[in-house]
């Protein structure tokens, strides 16, 4: 029978990584693995990248924290043992403070009468008060004192309805402030008697619902045991305006930085992956499609099992793009994030970013790596070094699923203001073959300001749209399209991509 030579085109695999289906059925859109390309809704995004913001800081950089002053903000970060003013960037000065005796603090920020606070705890060092000009550590006696319970025990803080809760480590009891204090004595609120699994409290969060009558605001706290227990209220100390509206059981939580506020709702890092409080105590542990990692439960859940127990797991919500960000420690400087698009819920794959911390800063991300404080997704490169990408995009059989197939060509559609570095391969019949690393993508020829001719030169920066046919090769039933990319200085989208084949007969 003669070869017949039939086209497709597939769009980018916008659907984002799939790490849950079976290989042999995913949706064209999905991909297999999406490393360090972001999809948005219409297109693959190659990352942006990072550059040094502060530097000097002699260790890992272990936590950031954004004081939000009345009229101006500060961005403070812990290395090893100090802490240190980043705010302007650049080299750093003296430490702030000096003496501590580690750098995985939790904070809050809080603003009362007397002016704008940011608390934070570490369950080993005095509590840490800073007013905007000087930093206090916080005892019993000191400035701005706290009675009652020994500050150095307290390893997390939230603000809930005008006061301060704490989390007094290795223990089930939570301790609190009088309405707008940050000082002043701190009042005990056990949990023991509630927590029937045992275990220790981890951490707070504020959950806000639809009450029925208008939204509320709840207060929920986690055990290292995966409990959720949850409050209504506003006066701990009074049963008429207090009482518990539930408890419920997930998995444990990963980390002290397990909880992140996200709109009005309440995200959690557990063995379950990623959840909304708003569905996930609706099914309890029954229903894991409620898991806004689903789509990558494998992954999530692989990554949580191997290196659940490693200081860095964090959430990051980056609106101006649309991201949110779990950090995943790896090891130390081995750090990888998986992104989602807020909009679409797709996932990614991040690498090349060694953060042990995440802040929004002035509504940009910024993370703590070894020694600096790196501001990220505002270049092109990564510190001066390549952006690399790669995927692999779900087996397709392209409407002839009986047939065999000889594949020749394939066009990548890349948008890109300069030249591509892209190259196309194929996986065949659910085989993985790796694809040789490529070059960097060379920078485009643009005119400049007020030295070109008008109407002469060609004027550089815009995103044109690249359609190079490249040779692939293979021979089967269905293939998969591998792509990746190498830039430096380059914004690169793919768009889709247009891929040839010969048909043979049926068997």
């Amino acid at each position: 029978m003669a070869k017949r030579t039939h086209s497709a085109s597939l769009p980018g695999p916008t659907g984002g990584w799939n790490a849950r289906d079976s290989i042999a059925d995913m949706a064209p859109t999905d991909a297999r693995f999406l490393t360090n390309w972001f999809p948005s809704a219409s297109d693959l995004v190659l990352r942006f990248g990072f550059t040094q913001w502060a530097t000097g800081l002699g260790a890992q950089v272990e936590t950031i924290a954004n004081y939000a002053g009345g009229t101006t903000d500060s961005l403070f970060a812990w290395a090893s043992t100090h802490v240190y003013d980043v705010t302007a960037g650049g080299a750093v000065g003296a430490a702030v403070v000096s003496g501590l005796t580690n750098a995985r603090w939790q904070f809050v920020n809080m603003a009362n009468g007397a002016g704008n606070w940011l608390i934070a705890v570490n369950g080993t060092d005095k509590l840490l008060n800073y007013d905007g000009t000087t930093w206090i550590s916080v005892d019993g006696a000191s400035a701005h004192a706290i009675t009652g319970v020994t500050t150095s025990n307290l390893i997390n803080v939230h603000l809930f309805k005008h006061r301060l809760w704490f989390v007094e480590k290795q223990t089930l009891n939570a301790w609190y402030l009088g309405v707008d204090a940050i000082a002043g004595a701190a009042t005990i609120f056990p949990l023991g008697e509630i927590a029937s699994e045992g275990g220790h409290l981890v951490a707070m969060g504020s959950w806000t619902i639809d009450a029925g009558s208008g939204v509320d605001d709840l207060l929920a706290f986690v055990t290292s045991k995966g409990q959720v227990i949850v409050y209504k209220g506003t006066d701990p100390s009074s049963a008429s305006t207090w009482a518990v509206v539930g408890v419920w059981k997930l998995g444990s939580p990963v980390g002290y930085r397990c909880f992140m506020k996200y709109a009005g709702d309440l995200l959690l890092i557990c063995q379950d992956g990623l959840l909304p409080m708003s569905s996930a105590l609706q099914y309890s542990r029954i229903n894991p499609e409620v898991a806004l990692t689903n789509k990558i439960q494998t992954a999530a859940s692989t990554a949580i099992d191997i290196y659940g127990s490693n200081n860095g797991w964090c959430l990051l919500y980056y609106p101006k793009n649309n991201m949110l960000f779990m950090n995943v420690p790896v090891s130390t400087g081995q750090q990888q994030q998986f992104v989602m698009n807020t909009i679409t819920k797709s996932w990614c794959n991040f690498t090349g970013w060694a953060a042990n911390c995440w802040e929004l800063f002035q509504d940009e991300p910024y993370f703590g790596a070894n020694g600096v404080v790196c501001k990220a997704w505002d270049t092109l490169s990564d510190n001066g070094n390549n952006i690399n990408g790669s995927a692999s995009q779900a087996f397709n059989y392209f409407g002839f699923r009986g047939q065999l197939k000889r594949w020749t060509l394939a066009r990548p559609l890349i948008a890109c203001n300069g030249i591509p570095a892209v190259q196309v391969g194929l996986d065949i019949d659910f085989e993985e073959q790796p694809i040789a690393p490529i070059s960097t993508a060379t920078g485009a020829a643009g005119a400049v300001w007020d030295a070109a001719v008008w109407d002469a030169n060609v004027w550089g920066g815009d995103l044109s749209i690249y359609r190079s046919w490249q040779g692939v090769t293979g021979l089967g039933f269905c293939a998969s399209i591998r792509m990746t990319a190498a830039s430096a200085g380059k914004e690169t989208h793919w768009l889709g991509t247009d891929i040839t084949m010969e048909l043979g007969d049926t068997l």
